[in-house]
């Protein structure tokens, strides 16, 4: 067994918890507005013409134009003429702009620039890591108004948005232990173990969602095992004396306490949540979402694989395949809510965003770390599909008329669209495209995103690709462009990407830091316990 490949697979996995960590290491600037060129990444013969004439992007073949009917059933066949002042022009024109403006600014991103993009990074790092461990632990997460921990919200089992994540385990220490190896940090990783193992029990009356406490806890305890376990010593020798693999023994009592989920289940794909001291909730519901219950097989597999016991893997490997059963024969597509016992769709959405995502992304990571040809092979006819029904814009991402790829929400059935909006979460599909290697229609995509975080200095969670306005406007810190975009340029090397990193954040740092007043005022009421 290859660990040290399996470790670095791991740590591309989790970017999603860790993406300051990668804008350390070289992404990043103020990309400004205005700019129109091809990007030549001398990939082959790769002449990405992406920023054409406004004029020229909209004489026809344009899905900004081709909007649906008001029940979404069935698409518009013909439009009217864009007009100059209509708010319905292609995002591209967020780019307009000057080629040598572009040459002169993105062509290069100088070592010195590197270096205080990395300083800055990990500044950011340490401010909220360094304040959660002051003020937060041993709770879950710091609430940076009131400079509070938090935990579970036990007056109100149905607020799911935190339950389902904080399970009253130390949740942000967990999370940030390889982050602290990446770093660089070796003396405050081994302190941080210890402080795990000496505190941390899941032993709790805590109920949460299977898949967050799998992505976030139970990935972050088998990676940092490897880590100091590896002979290889990727990060250096971190090894701590007297290590018993304690952190795989954690990993192990979690995963048992996550099983239950996968009882009593007729299809065998697992309930969404589980209590972690009394197994599977009385009340617990009966549907759950395609990427919450396909997106396991990662870290269940790398336990079943540490542990020498098949049952984790197998568990996760029969949700997947009872899923993949489950296509619509027509499309060849999945739909985003399911009906654990009768295998029926609840929701009939197929999209690349939320409830769906992770379900592609693991996929292919499965295949990348076990070498599992079935993996693969659902991958590939999962994602020709989407490319057959999902896709919109002109078919060439490179040339021809109308706008770039874009990835709508359809009926999973038909292929109708079902709505105009795309959501934030999608912004991981570009990385995933990287990772298959179709890194042309990754560019095309991520260009799109990038767009509209240069028009907000961040990404709406939801955006109307029909009104080009945002449909809901909070953004949540979610990392996936940032993953999208430190793929591309490891694929690319293209300095372009090290601006857009930098660009991000900086944007970070500008809008999501509480202020100063805020972060006064909470130390008070914390403190004076007002």
């Amino acid at each position: 067994m290859q660990w040290r490949s399996i470790v670095v697979g791991l740590v591309v996995l989790r970017l999603s918890l860790s993406c300051v960590v990668w804008l350390a290491f070289g992404l990043g600037h103020n990309v400004s507005w205005g700019f129109n060129f091809p990007l030549n990444f001398n990939l082959q013969t790769l002449d990405l013409k992406l920023f054409k004439d406004e004029t020229e992007a909209f004489k026809g073949n344009s899905w900004s134009q081709r909007i649906p009917s008001g029940k979404y059933d069935e698409p518009r066949t013909s439009c009217p003429k864009i007009g100059e002042d209509s708010p319905q022009k292609s995002y591209m024109n967020f780019y307009d702009g000057n080629k040598d403006e572009y040459v002169k600014r993105y062509n290069t991103f100088p070592d010195t620039l590197k270096a205080q993009m990395k300083a800055q990074a990990k500044d950011m790092f340490y401010f909220g890591y360094d304040n959660y461990m002051k003020y937060a632990f041993p709770e879950d997460e710091l609430n940076p108004i009131d400079c509070r921990g938090r935990g579970p919200d036990v007056l109100n089992p149905s607020n799911i948005n935190i339950n389902d994540v904080l399970g009253n385990y130390s949740l942000t220490l967990i999370d940030t232990l390889d982050t602290l190896l990446v770093l660089g940090n070796i003396t405050e990783f081994q302190r941080a173990v210890k402080l795990v193992i000496d505190t941390v029990s899941f032993d709790k009356d805590s109920t949460v969602q299977v898949f967050e406490a799998n992505i976030r806890i139970l990935g972050s305890l088998i990676s940092s095992h490897i880590l100091l376990t590896d002979p290889k010593h990727p990060f250096g020798d971190v090894g701590i004396e007297g290590y018993d693999n304690e952190l795989l023994h954690m990993a192990h009592d979690l995963a048992v306490r996550l099983l239950p989920a996968f009882e009593n289940t007729i299809t065998g794909i697992p309930y969404p949540r589980v209590n972690l001291k009394t197994g599977v909730p009385a009340d617990s519901i009966n549907e759950t979402c395609t990427a919450g219950a396909g997106s396991l097989l990662v870290e269940f597999g790398i336990l079943s694989r540490l542990l020498g016991d098949s049952t984790f893997e197998w568990v996760a490997r029969r949700a997947v395949r009872a899923l993949w059963s489950l296509r619509s024969k027509e499309t060849g597509l999945l739909g985003n809510i399911v009906n654990i016992q009768t295998g029926q769709w609840v929701g009939k959405q197929s999209g690349v965003g939320a409830g769906m995502d992770s379900f592609y992304e693991y996929l292919l990571k499965s295949y990348i770390l076990f070498g599992e040809k079935e993996d693969y092979r659902m991958f590939q006819a999962a994602y020709e599909s989407i490319q057959n029904h999902l896709r919109r814009g002109r078919e060439s991402c490179n040339e021809g008329e109308g706008d770039p790829p874009l990835y709508v929400n359809v009926n999973m059935f038909s292929g109708q669209i079902m709505n105009t909006w795309i959501d934030s979460l999608q912004a991981f599909f570009p990385g995933l495209q990287v990772l298959s290697g179709d890194v042309e229609n990754a560019i095309c995509l991520h260009a799109f995103y990038y767009a509209i975080w240069r028009r907000y200095g961040a990404l709406p969670e939801r955006y109307n690709w029909q009104l080009q306005a945002p449909d809901v406007l909070f953004y949540p810190l979610r990392p996936e462009l940032v993953e999208s975009t430190y793929l591309l340029y490891q694929a690319t090397k293209n300095p372009f990407y090290l601006h857009v990193g930098m660009d991000i954040l900086q944007s970070l740092e500008k809008n999501a830091k509480v202020s100063l007043y805020w972060g006064i005022r909470g130390i008070l009421v914390k403190e004076l316990d007002w």
